[in-house]
């Protein structure tokens, strides 16, 4: 999956702005990918503090 991430919450943006945290600091530059389907069930989205179900990064560069 190619695009841009939130530096601040991991999550792929497509757009100007993050949609969970409303902030604009993008990398192009990352590792690992995770699909969250359920945040509130999810012992590694509690671990990680995810808290949405959306596709994260593990690092972002």
């Amino acid at each position: 999956m190619k695009g841009k991430v939130c530096r601040s919450c991991k999550v792929f943006v497509k757009g100007d702005k993050c949609h969970l945290c409303n902030k604009n600091a993008f990398s192009t530059s990352y590792n690992g990918l995770i699909a969250i389907l359920d945040a509130r069930r999810s012992k590694i989205a509690e671990k990680m503090g995810f808290t949405a179900n959306d596709d994260y990064v593990i690092k972002v560069k």
